[in-house]
């Protein structure tokens, strides 16, 4: 879920004299699973992977929020063969099972060559299961049979290609949502490699993903709308182009106001708190080592007062306190 509003900085420290606001990203507690998918070669498993995370931006109205995290080698694949990890993210366990069991059947079971296992250890402190193969195996139509390796189910569908390999669970664990960063930049140019930069580092890390296009947003939302019936509107307080029309902008007054052009928004879902801190902090490292000869001006977040999550990414603490040397 993407995290809107924002407070006015009230104080800021500077790195690579890049301004950094004295505010905190909101975040939001999710359930989350990971998915291994294998093929016959990596092509097929991107494939298959990359049309599992389509449209999984925002769980406002996408159901889950999903990316890759990483490729894997097939000497750390459960069969042997090249594959994708994939992280799945939701409010409630019960939606993220419906996401995950529809993912995996219209775009997993139907791509060549493919299988696909549960990523996340079973039995772990307050995890519970989702069907993975567990219902998909009825497109067997009775030919589907079963093998329990090691006291694991996995389900063998008979399809064109031969079989469809599927365990029969995976594991749903706690996890964390909404971890952002605003990259307030110079122009498009400068925000686009602010953001690309940050979202590499991000992507070097375990155990998070950046779900919108590209790991960037250009459409940061608030909390309500003057239209009765959307909950979530433009964040107009980080709009360029709304200065001095809006009653409160978070671009008005400062040295720097006024070269503002453009702002991006990153938003990071992770297993655990840890790692989105630790995702938003190599990101801003990435950021600000642009700097303002780059066109990054300042960095921000976004956040709900403190009202709504109960995760507060504080950015200074992130960074640490000291800034600029005098």
């Amino acid at each position: 879920m993407k995290a809107g509003g924002g407070m006015t900085a009230q104080s800021s420290l500077q790195r690579n004299g890049v301004v950094i606001d004295e505010t905190f990203a909101e975040a939001f507690p999710m359930k989350a699973t990971r998915i291994l998918i294998t093929a016959h070669n990596m092509a097929w498993a991107r494939h298959a992977a990359v049309s599992a995370t389509g449209f999984a931006t925002s769980v406002i109205a996408c159901g889950c929020e999903a990316g890759i995290e990483r490729e894997i080698a097939p000497d750390e694949s459960p069969d042997g063969r090249p594959g994708v990890s994939v992280l799945m993210f939701s409010m409630s366990g019960k939606e993220l099972g419906k996401q995950l069991e529809r993912r995996v059947g219209q775009c997993v079971l139907t791509c060549p060559t493919t299988a696909v296992f549960a990523g996340l250890p079973r039995g772990a402190p307050g995890s519970d299961v989702a069907a993975l193969g567990k219902n998909l195996r009825f497109f067997g139509d009775g030919w589907q049979i079963s093998k329990v390796i090691d006291g694991v189910r996995y389900w063998r569908v008979p399809v064109m290609d031969g079989e469809f390999v599927a365990q029969e669970d995976t594991p749903v664990v706690k996890a964390v949502g909404g971890g952002n960063l605003l990259l307030l930049a110079r122009d498009t140019d400068a925000a686009l490699a602010a953001a690309e930069a940050a979202v590499a580092a991000m992507k070097r890390l375990p155990n998070v993903v950046m779900p919108f296009p590209g790991g960037v947003v250009r459409s940061g939302s608030k909390v309500g709308s003057r239209y009765a019936n959307l909950n979530a509107s433009t964040n107009d307080a980080f709009c360029p182009s709304l200065v001095g029309l809006v009653a409160h902008s978070e671009l008005a007054g400062g040295a720097s106001a006024q070269e503002i052009g453009c702002v991006m928004e990153i938003v990071i879902d992770g297993l655990t708190e840890a790692d989105v801190g630790a995702a938003m902090r190599v990101g801003m490292e990435a950021a600000i080592a642009i700097g303002p000869a780059g066109g990054l001006l300042r960095i921000s977040a976004g956040n709900y007062g403190g009202k709504l999550g109960p995760f507060h990414f504080h950015l200074h603490r992130l960074l640490g306190s000291a800034g600029d040397a005098p």
